[in-house]
């Protein structure tokens, strides 16, 4: 199975299996990653902003005008910044590093 590794605000690393076909937000969710996700992955908010290893980002898909509109809103934004929702994992993306940022702005609530 694939693995993917999040840098937690603390600077831990944590490996963890990364199933084909799940978001990195659903990732995060089952193996209790500290990332909010409070719109559930439906693209309205950027809780689930996730700064991804620039080793990485060439990888990844383009974000989406709507990805990029809501990148907008998040906190701490960098130039390798997603949003952890929208990057589906692959056999390619096997071993992926995406970091959380200091903290996150929840708009919905």
């Amino acid at each position: 199975m694939p693995k993917m590794t999040f840098i937690e605000r603390d600077g831990t690393r944590r490996e963890v299996d990364a199933p084909i076909g799940y978001s990195v937000l659903e990732i995060a969710h089952k193996h209790q990653v500290d990332i909010e996700g409070a719109c559930e992955g439906s693209l309205a908010c950027s809780t689930c902003h996730v700064i991804v290893d620039p080793a990485w980002i060439a990888k990844l898909q383009s974000p989406t005008e709507d990805e990029e509109d809501m990148l907008d809103l998040a906190f701490g934004l960098t130039k390798t910044s997603r949003l952890g929702c929208q990057i589906v994992m692959t056999e390619a993306l096997d071993g992926l590093v995406v970091k959380l940022p200091a903290g996150t702005r929840n708009a919905m609530g």
